[in-house]
């Protein structure tokens, strides 16, 4: 039987610590894709659709052969790709042509010389018209899906069956539970409500941007902003349709991703560097951005509650309508599990429905699906709990699932921290002493996540002088590599400035999952603790021999192993490590690969409050506080993990009050920058106070789960809530604006 390894009382975990990438950020050496200038670069301009829907006749190309164009590329030219349009498009801002040039100048004034006619056809850009049996197909042939959800870590769908007759229904969820309709009868109050969320741009500071060359070997290597280098690879060697040991991928520091930063241009500049045999860039402007980044989905969410004056929940209805786009793959299924998972309700009938429109294809922006589902849930919550005179946030604690009760799919819950973020939010002085004037208003709200999963392994090695270096294949977007430069410091029990995370291509590194849906630390942090537990298991027998002891004789302490109760006789790690690697050396390397492959996903739930002011003569809303309680399992670096939590409430209080992507009848987006799509400033975000509640999480690295996106969910339902309690006016569309507000408070007069 193999012996136990303990390992001493934890000094890096539980610590805040500064990021190892810090320094390089400051300094200015971050590593972005636009700093990697290849020798005999090209640079590509892309040439879009201005078209919802249309045919593409003719291209004409003639006029682009100005000096220093290196070539100029359509479907005909980049076969059996799928990477451009061929014969029709389907959203505004679908690439059809693509200029490749020595100059970016060069490249852009050869793409406005570039002729395509079109042939307009009719374009659905409502989903309730696109939902309609009569509607005109948004697409014709295979309707592909994005990865995103899965990635993120979306639960699987029900399997209830819905009956749709529209042609542009990409794909459908159910979940049902008990009669609905009995439910309802047995009601005391009865609350219905239809909310509507706008698509929403992830704001990066970094548009897309990624690279390309060939190998010597004639393989291809891309260097991209990603969240995710394997999906890349993988998404590459499929376009291409070659072999992944053809495919490097390089990720790049990334400049702000949010999800939104997965796949999207790596195939086609990998297409074009084989065709021109040069090194290709292609950098996207703000502009092109906006067109053709896959941004978060819009949707309409029709909620009915029923509810008994004893505070009970009877009955849940719901239909959660996502606007895909031209793909599918949009979060219906996760909206509609999570709307349902998280209060305890007898009765429930669950649908989402994933809609194709004529727009940019959906993608993942931070907590893809919750934000809209807890959104237009806990408005309903907040309506019916006003209807039945309780306490909100006694209501919740009341009604909240618990540990074994039953999700939607029928599988138990296992134990999560909500109850206890809203016991702490119970007694908080925000909540207890909340103020009862006329114009000020509190509102709270949860979110929950269920925490992505996905295999993952780390390497773990001590070189000769004592030092560690980890191996990794996450992108770190978050300061994930700064918790695991903890989990081996601590599981080694050496000093934290000994330890490096080292970051690799496809090529080297072993395997990880994209940096989103929550996971990274949860799954590439067990791998890394598992590497590092070898390692040391490893270093005790060595040390064993040298010292001529048992292994359970022993402990290491600041880098030095020995025998306990006698300090005066050990011996370091360095000097074991030495005897691994010189000539005549007698030991193996002190090295280990650990894997983790998890199978029970670690929810995470958060419990916010906004307190807002309502100005009566203008309906402006101005947020006066703010106060965030999340379950984390266990904060391994507690300054990150607020971090994220200030970071995820910024994003949702500009879901909240100002974001929106809107497009006219045609399909067109009506704003496409920054001056027209407004993202909170620091005037806009109050301080945030943050408090951290620590369930652990059974698999995570000492209990750690992931943290990045509760914080993003409960914001709107928050902020609409205090408005609601601040004026009577119940706010169901997103964002909050100041006309909305002045037209509800006309109306109650």
């Amino acid at each position: 039987m193999e012996e136990e390894i303990v390992v001493a009382e934890a000094r890096y975990i539980g610590q805040s610590l500064r990021r190892q990438e810090g320094p390089a950020k400051l300094k200015g050496r971050g590593g972005y894709v636009q700093d990697y200038a290849l020798r005999n670069m090209t640079f590509a301009r892309l040439i879009l659709s201005p078209y919802a829907h249309a045919r593409v006749t003719a291209i004409r190309t003639e006029g682009a052969e100005l000096p220093g164009v290196v070539g100029v590329f359509t479907a005909a030219s980049l076969p059996h790709t799928g990477l451009l349009a061929e014969r029709e498009t389907f959203y505004v801002g679908e690439p059809v042509a693509v200029v490749v040039a020595e100059d970016p100048a060069v490249a852009e004034d050869a793409a406005e010389r570039v002729e395509v006619d079109f042939e307009p056809l009719s374009a659905v850009i409502d989903p309730l018209e696109a939902l309609a049996e009569d509607a005109p197909p948004v697409r014709t042939g295979e309707v592909e899906a994005s990865a995103d959800a899965g990635a993120h870590g979306e639960t699987a769908g029900g399997a209830g069956a819905v009956e749709v007759r529209s042609p542009n229904v990409a794909n459908t969820t159910r979940y049902q539970r008990g009669d609905v309709e009995q439910g309802f009868r047995e009601a005391d109050v009865v609350v219905e409500r239809t909310f509507r969320l706008p698509w929403v741009y992830q704001g990066f500071m970094e548009t897309h941007g990624s690279t390309a060359d060939t190998d010597a070997d004639g393989g291809i290597h891309v260097w991209t902003a990603t969240q995710g280098q394997f999906m890349v690879r993988r998404s590459v060697a499929q376009h291409l349709g070659v072999g992944l040991q053809d495919v490097t991928v390089s990720g790049t520091t990334v400049g702000g991703g949010f999800g939104g930063k997965t796949v999207l241009l790596e195939s086609l500049v990998a297409a074009l560097t084989r065709a021109v045999g040069r090194p290709v860039s292609v950098i996207l402007d703000r502009l092109q951005d906006f067109l053709v980044n896959n941004a978060g989905p819009g949707a309409i969410i029709k909620v009915k509650l029923g509810g008994k004056k004893d505070g009970s929940l009877t009955a849940m209805q719901v239909e959660s309508i996502f606007d895909c786009g031209a793909e599918g793959g949009a979060p219906a299924g996760l909206a509609a599990f999570m709307m349902g998972a998280t209060y305890r309700c007898p009765n429930l009938d669950l649908v989402g429905l994933e809609v194709l429109t004529n727009k940019t294809p959906n993608g993942a922006y931070r907590a893809p699906g919750a934000p809209q589902a807890y959104f237009a849930l806990e408005s309903a919550v907040d309506e019916l709990v006003r209807r039945l005179d309780w306490d909100p946030v006694e209501f919740r604690l009341k009604n909240v699932s618990r540990e074994g009760d039953p999700q939607p799919s029928g599988r138990p819950w296992p134990r999560t921290g909500l109850y206890e973020c809203l016991k702490r939010l119970s007694e908080h002085p925000r909540w207890k002493n909340r103020p009862r004037k006329p114009g000020r208003g509190v509102g709270v709200a949860v979110g929950g996540w269920n925490g992505g999963l996905e295999p993952a392994a780390a390497a773990c090695q001590i070189h000769g002088d004592g030092t560690v270096v980890v191996q990794v294949g996450s992108v770190d977007i978050t300061g994930t590599n700064s918790a695991f430069r903890a989990i081996a410091a601590d599981v080694l029990s050496i000093p934290i400035d000994r330890v490096r995370v080292q970051y690799s291509d496809t090529a080297q590194a072993p395997y990880a999952g994209m940096a989103g849906g929550s996971k990274t630390t949860y799954t590439v942090g067990a791998a890394v603790k598992a590497a590092a537990e070898e390692v040391r298991r490893q270093v005790l027998e060595m040390a064993a021999e040298r010292l001529e002891a048992s292994t359970e004789d022993l402990e290491i302490e600041n880098g030095v192993v020995s025998v306990k109760g006698v300090p005066g006789r050990g011996v370091t790690v360095a000097e074991l490590a030495a005897g691994t690697v010189r000539f005549g050396g007698t030991h193996a390397p002190l090295f280990a690969q650990g894997r983790s492959a998890i199978s029970r996903q670690a929810p995470g739930f958060a419990a916010h409050l906004a307190e807002v002011a309502v100005d009566p003569e203008t309906g402006l809303v101005r947020l006066v506080g703010y106060l965030a309680i999340q379950d984390v399992g266990k904060a391994l670096n507690p300054r990150e993990v607020m971090g994220q939590i200030h970071g995820g409430v910024a994003q949702g209080i500009g879901r909240a009050m100002l974001e929106a992507l809107s497009h006219d009848e045609s399909g067109q987006l009506t704003g496409t920058s920054f001056m027209d799509y407004l993202l909170p400033t620091s005037h806009d975000v109050p301080d945030i106070e943050v408090e951290l509640v620590e369930v652990p999480a059974p698999d995570g690295p000492f209990g750690a789960k992931g943290v990045g996106e509760p914080p993003a969910i409960p914001g709107a339902a928050a902020i609409a809530n205090a408005v609601y309690d601040a004026t009577g006016v119940r706010i169901t569309d997103l964002p909050i604006t100041p006309d909305a507000v002045l037209e509800g408070l006309l109306a109650k007069v």
